[in-house]
């Protein structure tokens, strides 16, 4: 892969060119920053409850922590790698955009309640009642539904024409498309991977995304690409924001002790090597004796230790990456000092965070909310003649009346409607239909 095509300025259905002070991945940026789903992150769910007495991360606030961190990873990455690519110094303030912009975006397709409306759209038709309409459309159609992907809704979202709207989507470059791409291929013959990032009525704006980027292809067959490379970078950023900043909530929830924080924070930090951090630690605290401006501090400490890692593993594996060999994340290359506190890491937040009972709570009323509207809406779309039918699709706006013919995307105007509520929203909602006061 090469940079000049990685870093494609062409836009997907997009006849119209106007002057403007901004380069073509700035005007991305602001199309996501401005963009109505970016707004409605402010009321979906991270982990903890919302609202709350305590300001914990939303969907909303932690795409702007990750895009924070992309942008440095991206930059130190760049200035590592001018050394032996001066041809990058130029395009700098390009790959630093891009990344920001595509960390922005990397949540856009989270339905309500996170990844348990994830796990509730697709046991619908994996469990539920619609089950019965398998027969219905193609097996490449199918798996998409029964095993719903936020990663591939936030693809589609970006470059669906909705009914009414304009072609494309928020016609963003080919270099931003390509780079939110995590998962380079459909739910279809995906063999044992768990992800995907393309649905099937996807399929025509991706594959035009990775040819117009030059992306090779791994497996011609089943539609999988190699990856592009500023995506391992939006990834990395993510790992690094979801697990630090879950445990720094749960400290201000008052479910992880002070201590236990701290201790898991500085287990990535080497007491020999990393004597310097001990020591500037021991500095902060004399001054600082609040807790959690503490916490903030060895919080910021850690994230600049990972990006800085992350960074060195990218340029470590600079030439697999622009081949398209590199297999997994940056952070599965993590030093064995450093994987081994990442690890423990995430059993403790499995243990204390992920099962406690106000995140299990927040679940449920997920499972409940979304598996409620699923079977009202999808059975509306199915018999939209009957009375009640009627007056339900009223509820839908027009955007997500179905552009084409089929059982298919009838069903996922539906999905698009539900996974682009709020938490809020779709509560109440639920509360309209069961006539709750």
């Amino acid at each position: 892969m090469n940079w000049n095509d990685l870093l494609s300025t062409h836009r997907y259905a997009s006849p119209h060119k106007s002057a403007d002070i901004r380069s073509s991945f700035q005007r991305d940026y602001d199309r996501i920053i401005f963009s109505s789903a970016f707004r409605r992150l402010q009321n979906k769910t991270q982990v903890f409850p919302l609202p709350g007495a305590q300001m914990v991360h939303n969907r909303l606030t932690h795409s702007l922590e990750v895009a924070s961190v992309g942008r440095s990873i991206a930059c130190r990455t760049v200035q590592k790698l001018l050394g032996k690519h001066p041809e990058l110094k130029d395009r700098q303030s390009d790959i630093e955009t891009i990344v920001s912009t595509v960390c922005l975006a990397h949540d856009l397709g989270n339905p309500p309640f996170g990844h348990s409306g994830e796990d509730t759209i697709s046991s619908f038709f994996k469990d539920g009642k619609g089950k019965e309409l398998q027969a219905s459309m193609l097996p490449e159609q199918w798996s998409d539904l029964i095993a719903f992907e936020g990663n591939a809704n936030a693809f589609h979202l970006l470059t669906c024409q909705f009914k009414g709207r304009r072609p494309g989507g928020l016609s963003l470059t080919a270099a931003t498309l390509g780079a939110l791409i995590k998962y380079p291929y459909p739910s279809y013959n995906n063999g044992n991977r768990k992800k995907y990032n393309v649905f099937y009525s996807d399929l025509e704006v991706f594959e035009a995304t990775m040819r117009e980027c030059d992306i090779p292809t791994i497996d011609s067959e089943h539609n999988v690409y190699a990856r592009h490379p500023l995506s391992y970078m939006m990834e990395a950023s993510d790992d690094i924001c979801y697990l630090i900043l879950d445990m720094e909530d749960a400290h201000k929830r008052g479910i992880i002790s002070t201590e236990a924080i701290e201790q898991a924070f500085m287990s990535f930090f080497d007491p020999v090597k990393d004597a310097g951090v001990f020591k500037h630690k021991e500095d902060v605290y004399r001054e600082v004796s609040d807790p959690n401006e503490r916490m903030a501090f060895l919080r910021a400490t850690l994230i600049n230790k990972l990006v800085n890692l992350a960074s060195d593993i990218f340029v470590a594996h600079y030439d697999e990456i622009m081949e398209g060999t590199f297999k997994d994340s940056l952070i599965a290359y993590l030093p064995e000092h450093e994987e081994q506190a990442l690890k423990q890491c995430r059993k403790q937040s499995v243990k204390d965070i992920y099962r406690h009972p106000s995140v299990v709570k927040i679940e449920l009323t997920g499972f409940n909310v979304i598996g409620t509207l699923m079977e009202a809406f999808v059975a509306a779309v199915l018999e939209p003649d009957k009375t009640y039918n009627k007056k339900l699709l009223s509820l839908m706006p027009e955007q997500f009346t179905p552009i084409k013919e089929g059982m298919y995307y009838k069903i996922q105007s539906v999905i698009d409607f539900i996974s682009n509520m709020t938490d809020l929203y779709a509560v109440q909602l639920y509360k309209d239909l069961r006539g709750i006061d």
